[in-house]
C-alpha cells in the first residue's frame, strides 16, 4: 500500500511539473485558475513557483511511501511522517467533501479530487498501520523465551 501511495505521489509531482507547460489550462482544469491569476498579479512567476513547491511536497510524500516499503533509503521520522501524510490527505478529502456539501458547491471534479485524496490517505494510513503491526509482531516474536524439552535429561524414578 505504501509503495502504491509513494508512486502515485511521484506521478502527481511529475504531473505538476509537466503541467507547467500548459499552466493556464492546468490551473483552470484543477479549479484554481482565479487564485493563480490573482497570485500572478502580485508577481508573474508566483504561480509557477507555488506549483513547483507543491510538486516538491508531493515528491517528498512519494519518497516517504517508498522508504516505508524499503524501495528507498530510510528517511527520518518515517512512522510519524507517514501518519502525517495520511492525516493531510484524509483531512483534505473529507474536509472538501464536507465543505462542498455545506456550501452547496459540489462539482464532479472537486468530488473526484476529494475521493482521490481519501484513497491516497487510506493507502498511507492502512500501510502505516500494517507496518507498525508487522514491526510489533516481529518485536514480540523475537522477545519470546525459548523453551526446551528437558524430559530426556530428567531421571525417571519408578
Amino acid at each position: 500500500m505504501l509503495k502504491l501511495g509513494g508512486y502515485i505521489n511521484i506521478l502527481i509531482a511529475i504531473g505538476h511539473i509537466v503541467g507547467l507547460i500548459w499552466a493556464n489550462q492546468m490551473f483552470e482544469i484543477t479549479g484554481i485558475g482565479n487564485e493563480m491569476a490573482t497570485l500572478a498579479l502580485k508577481h508573474s512567476v508566483l504561480p509557477y513557483l507555488s506549483t513547483i513547491f507543491v510538486a516538491i511536497v508531493f515528491f517528498v510524500f512519494g519518497l516517504y511511501g517508498l522508504s516505508a516499503d524499503h524501495k528507498f533509503r530510510k528517511l527520518p521520522f518515517l512512522k510519524t511522517v507517514l501518519f502525517l501524510i495520511a492525516g493531510l490527505y484524509l483531512l483534505r478529502g473529507l474536509g472538501e467533501l464536507i465543505a462542498d456539501q455545506i456550501q452547496g458547491t459540489n462539482t464532479m471534479a472537486e468530488t473526484m479530487y476529494s475521493l482521490f485524496a481519501l484513497a491516497i490517505g487510506l493507502l498511507f494510513l492502512i500501510g502505516g498501520l500494517e507496518k507498525r503491526k508487522i514491526k510489533n509482531n516481529n518485536y514480540n516474536e523475537s522477545n519470546q523465551p525459548t523453551y526446551q524439552n528437558n524430559s530426556s535429561t530428567k531421571s525417571k524414578s519408578g
